[in-house]
């Protein structure tokens, strides 16, 4: 880089700039390629595709691991809810022998796969703090805090690993955002919490049932983490009662040994939303019951039209619905406020309960490290511009992930940023492979 060498010629000899250099600033490094900010399954998409492409690219990831949300902050009975087709990376299918909806850990193993096949390699415990476009220099900085080994020991010290804090910053010309919708917890504020004698935990804290065996759980949220969260509960005999604040769609997850997800794909290659909502309704209907009597009121739109207008996504049914026709689960109005053991809800009714697990779900946490505000909204930190055209924003600057479409959406956007960085990458090589024909002598 032209104006890096600039600038480290210009206090090359300068001592006090140096020794000031390096006091305060941060180790820098150039990248060539893109930064991807996350090696979740978005990050890993992108990385794979560029590399298809013969672009290489620096994955930074804040955890010790890939796909850090599935590995450390999920509960152990997850698996896929749509099938295995539908949630497969660019560019590599999931084994044959892996069933219609793999478990957690066939997914993580998949995802390790992946990583090695493609030789993707992210920088690991690597936290960004900050990332700015410099207009002045037509680069991005990436600003990194991170763990390292300390070096060197005192004579007859014993051997310890020992880390330090330092800072990277990175330069490139290219960002992926790929942190996804999921980065943060979401826990809302609930009046009384503090008073409140049991555990309340979100459910990134929650593994499974067997720790709350016979004691009586308020599961807030649900949506279909919430929904499994119960059924676990009430696998392990605990006695879970479920906060239903809002309307749900509640689907079966199957309909005539066809998953309800890819029949209504193939639906909406004939039919429109509307119609192709109805037939799920009536299915649902016929399959479920009325749910509105076990006090899962519907929305007024449809659950395809819903998820294309809001991304809220109907629950699968894998076996809670029945559970709450049996009264092995109880269904509840939204919080009032909590007091030492008893929760309150809005009907008044109050109820006695050991611990509240929190299924209220994940935010974005673009806006807190990165400084731009046009492609990005500082309100909910996702992309401004809906679905499908939410993945490419301005100088240089790239979302995956973001969609509220899933693992799908995401291998959607991984291929476009591909490919769309591809041109301009071999445009750049083609302008200085024809600038140094041009001064070789």
């Amino acid at each position: 880089m032209d104006y890096l060498r600039e600038r480290e010629g210009k206090t090359a000899h300068d001592r006090r700039s140096n020794e000031k250099k390096m006091a305060l600033s941060p180790r820098r490094k150039y990248v060539p390629g893109p930064v991807i900010v996350g090696a979740g399954p978005s990050g890993l998409a992108a990385a794979a595709c560029l590399k298809e492409r013969g672009v290489p690219s620096e994955v930074l990831e804040r955890s010790n691991c890939i796909a850090s949300l599935w590995q450390l902050k999920t509960y152990d009975r997850l698996r896929l809810h749509l099938p295995k087709q539908f949630c497969e990376l660019p560019l590599m299918s999931f084994p044959e022998e892996f069933p219609t909806y793999p478990t957690k850990q066939q997914f993580v193993d998949y995802l390790e796969a992946y990583a090695g096949r493609f030789e993707i390699r992210p920088v690991f415990n690597q936290t960004v703090a900050r990332a700015e476009y410099d207009r002045s220099l037509g680069f991005w900085r990436v600003r990194s805090v991170g763990l390292q080994k300390k070096d060197g020991k005192w004579e007859g010290e014993e051997e310890e690993e020992e880390e330090e804090e330092t800072e990277t910053e990175y330069v490139c010309r290219w960002l992926i955002v790929a942190t996804g919708e999921n980065a943060e917890a979401v826990v809302p504020e609930i009046e009384g919490k503090e008073e409140f004698d049991g555990p309340i935990l979100h459910t990134s804290s929650y593994r499974r049932g067997d720790e709350f065996q016979g004691k009586r759980v308020l599961v807030v949220g649900c949506g279909n983490s919430g929904m499994e969260v119960c059924l676990d509960l009430c696998n392990h005999n605990a006695f879970p009662s479920l906060v239903v604040k809002d309307s749900v769609h509640v689907l079966p997850q199957e309909i005539l040994g066809r998953s309800t997800f890819g029949m209504s794909m193939w639906l909406l290659k004939w039919l429109p939303m509307h119609l192709v909502d109805r037939f799920l309704l009536i299915v649902s209907w016929l399959m479920l019951g009325d749910t509105a009597r076990l006090g899962l009121h519907r929305p007024c739109l449809g659950p395809l039209q819903l998820k294309n207008s809001s991304g809220k996504t109907p629950v699968l049914d894998i076996g809670t619905l029945a559970k709450i026709k049996t009264g092995d689960i109880k269904v509840c109005p939204a919080i009032r406020r909590l007091t030492c053991h008893t929760v309150e809800f809005v009907s008044g009714e109050k109820e006695n309960f050991d611990a509240i697990i929190l299924a209220t779900g994940y935010k974005s946490n673009v806006p807190s490290w990165l400084k731009e505000s046009q492609m990005f909204s500082e309100k909910d930190g996702l992309p401004r511009r809906p679905f499908p055209n939410g993945w490419k924003g301005q100088c240089g600057l790239y979302a995956v992930g973001f969609t509220k479409r899933g693992l799908l959406g995401s291998s959607m956007d991984a291929k476009q940023i591909a490919k769309d960085i591809e041109r301009h990458w071999k445009a750049e090589a083609k302008h200085l492979t024809a600038f140094a024909s041009l001064n070789s002598p």
